[in-house]
């Protein structure tokens, strides 16, 4: 089958969607037309990273949907909302530009009407890193990942490695919940230096953006050593205090079993170093496999 975008006369503009009349009608016309669909939750801000994921998608042959939703639920009472970065006219220009053939765009009273009760509650893989760090914030993706799904139908979802464990609780809960789709996990975009692609990299000074890709470098460097053998803490230590030298204030630099989160001591063959530190006031996510 052709990429969606392979032929432009296949799909001369892309559509938007803002309520969910609309929404339905638009993924039941491309669903008849087309077959199945392709989901991309994202919550706008897009860079290469998120382009990454909806060319992935369109590549795949399905008629690809992305969403742009500010997520309340997965903030907590420390985060500021109000500051994460938006910009409506050029994320639906960039999803235009990569072929995208949907952009759903709901508001907060669509997406949390008055009056509901429900909400998903995890274990497993959303304890502990960002489960301690961030309380409820998995709650928060989970749930709105859940409608998201249930709103579109999609056969496929995209979501990039880089926050390597909220793609672990969305297959996690994709399976407990037996939903009739597929989550496809796409490599990490990263900078030329290795800083891993985020929305809130435009946050970092001069001076702290220097410094960033030193977080993907310990990475790398602990991956090598663990490889060979060693147990994990001693390695592990040496990298956060690496970092600290350096001006990062580390939440966490870990070894665990890449599907579960579970911390190891030993690296084995599904090993994965998950680590989140700070500069200033922005907290850099990035992982690495255990190879």
């Amino acid at each position: 089958m052709l990429p969606w975008n392979a032929d432009c006369t296949k799909f001369p503009r892309m559509l938007i969607a803002r309520t969910l009349p609309d929404l339905r009608a638009a993924c039941a016309s491309l669903r008849a037309a087309h077959g199945g669909l392709a989901l991309v939750p994202t919550m706008g801000a897009l860079h290469d990273g998120h382009r990454a994921l909806v060319k992935a998608a369109v590549a795949s042959g399905a008629p690809t949907v992305a969403s742009i939703f500010v997520n309340p639920l997965q903030f907590g009472a420390n985060e500021d909302l109000s500051r994460y970065p938006r910009d409506e006219p050029g994320d639906l220009a960039a999803l235009e530009s990569c072929g995208c053939a949907l952009a759903w765009l709901p508001d907060v009273e669509i997406m949390y009407p008055p009056g509901e009760a429900t909400t998903i509650s995890l274990t497993g893989p959303a304890e502990r890193w960002e489960g301690d760090a961030r309380p409820g914030h998995f709650r928060g993706v989970a749930t709105v990942c859940a409608k998201l799904f249930g709103q579109v139908r999609p056969d496929r979802a995209y979501f990039g490695e880089k926050d390597w464990q909220q793609l672990q609780v969305i297959k996690r809960m994709v399976a407990d919940l037996l939903l009739p789709l597929e989550i496809v996990g796409i490599e990490t975009v990263r900078e030329a230096d290795g800083l891993a692609l985020s929305s809130r990299n435009r946050f970092l000074s001069p001076a702290d953006r220097s410094v960033a890709p030193l977080l993907n470098r310990v990475l790398r460097e602990t991956a090598r050593a663990l490889a060979g053998g060693a147990t994990a803490e001693p390695v592990l230590q040496a990298a956060r205090q690496k970092l600290a030298d350096a001006g990062f204030g580390v939440d966490y630099f870990a070894l665990v079993d890449g599907p579960s989160l579970a911390p190891i001591e030993i690296a084995i063959a599904t090993a994965r170093l998950i680590a989140t530190a700070r500069l200033g006031s922005v907290r850099l996510l990035d992982n690495v496999a255990v190879i």
